[in-house]
């Protein structure tokens, strides 16, 4: 292996060469990441117009992607400065005869990044907040409509446990490149997990394919330090002896000092996580959320504009067909052709009126209340029209994905 964590003091031409190249490109990536590439929005911009002659949008803005036009230009350039650093260094820097300090506080780096990602988004599945629950408007959307990514959120929201096993072993990972003892095993789990992230990123268009690449890459990195002597157990059978590891610090006060930082940080750092994985899942939008008033899907089995009764003809663009709510303050209704529309809908307190302001009006709107069991009905203008409009509430038990439930023995597969 080019590089191990075992102390050298002569490493070969081809380590030091990969050590430069790695150590910059990971380091320039991660500085990249936090201090912001829009700092260079121009130079990528320009880099993107006059040198890759790429088409699409060069300048930086919130999408929640990570895979955009400006984020693979940024990439490119960081590349191109890592190798130019690479033979920069290289010519300076030739007659150096190791790098075991300077390698030492890049891993420490590394795994530093790691972990902290690798416990966010663990305990982000832990306590469910990545992946919510498929909402009630997702039930009623088929199946060909969804975008590989809306499959892959559902998929992974329909499941509180394959959540926890998930996040657990990410956060494991994460705990485990902690002490130096435990970082390959660590680096292992992580790879494994961060792996399955990418292959699904990739496969199901997530835009995260970039940022999950380089934490995979940094976990395989850091694995294949040890991975001689791992091969050596678990393939070769063969004995392998302790490593000669390198410390820049041997004082012994140090080292407690920095076991009981490490264990402190622990605590305090999975404390904070969990505490904000609790309170999220019990947000306006958590899973473990109060339900808001007329929470549910309400089929509309009436409804009359202006004296008239719209029959439920499926190219209407303007009958209702469902209202959903499912959030504080929120509905969406869903028209007969297909189309849905997100409002505000507030509720008084004495559940009787209904307030509805569409996207982007300011006029609020008022609807009268009237509700029996599983019945609602709501009586109200809007846009000067006047409406009365009859809806049921369906029966959630009822919706295959939500009642299958667990089932030790299966007679059949039940494939529906």
């Amino acid at each position: 292996m080019l590089l191990t964590q075992e102390y050298k003091e002569q490493w070969s031409t081809q380590s030091k060469i990969f050590f430069r190249f790695s150590s910059l490109y990971f380091t320039i990536y991660i500085l990249f990441m936090f201090l912001g590439s829009s700092l260079f929005e121009g130079i990528f911009a320009w880099v993107g117009r006059s040198i890759l002659k790429v088409e699409g949008k060069l300048e930086y803005f919130l999408t929640g992607s990570g895979d955009t036009t400006m984020a693979y230009i940024s990439l490119f350039v960081q590349g191109i400065m890592a190798m130019l650093g690479t033979l920069i260094w290289t010519v300076i820097d030739r007659k150096r005869k190791s790098y075991n300090k300077l390698f030492y506080w890049f891993l420490v780096l590394l795994r530093i990044f790691l972990i902290f990602f690798l416990l966010s988004y663990g305990f982000a599945k832990i306590y469910k907040s990545q992946f919510p629950n498929p909402s009630l408007i997702r039930l009623l959307q088929p199946i060909g409509e969804m975008s590989p990514m809306g499959l892959a959120w559902t998929y992974m929201g329909h499941s509180e446990y394959f959540n926890l096993v998930v996040g657990f072993i990410e956060a494991l990972g994460g705990l485990l490149l902690i002490p130096r003892r435990t970082q390959t095993l660590g680096a292992l789990i992580a790879a494994g997990v961060l792996l399955q992230i990418f292959l699904m990123n990739m496969f199901y268009d997530i835009p995260v394919k970039i940022f999950s690449l380089h934490l995979l890459l940094m976990a395989l990195f850091i694995f294949s330090l040890d991975a001689k002597r791992f091969l050596n157990v678990f393939v070769y059978n063969k004995t392998t002896p302790r490593y000669n590891f390198y410390n820049p610090i041997n004082d012994k006060e140090y080292h407690k000092i920095i076991f009981w930082f490490k264990t402190a940080s622990i605590f305090i750092l999975v404390g904070i996580m969990a505490y904000q994985g609790y309170n999220n899942e019990r947000s306006d939008y958590g899973d473990k959320r109060s339900k808001p008033a007329l929470y549910g899907i309400w089929e509309v089995t009436h409804f009359i504009k202006n004296g008239d009764t719209l029959p439920p003809l499926l190219t209407d663009s303007k009958r209702w067909h469902y209202l959903v709510i499912d959030w504080k303050d929120r509905a969406v209704i869903k028209y007969m052709d297909g189309q849905k529309e997100y409002i505000d809908f507030k509720i008084d307190s004495t559940l009787t009126v209904a307030s509805l302001r569409k996207p982007g009006e300011n006029k609020v709107e008022k609807f009268i209340i009237s509700k029996e069991d599983s019945l609602l009905t709501l009586r109200g203008q809007l846009y000067l029209n006047d409406y009365t409009i009859d809806l049921k509430k369906k029966d959630l038990s009822k919706i295959e994905l939500l009642s299958r439930g667990y089932h030790w023995i299966n007679e059949y597969p039940y494939n529906r």
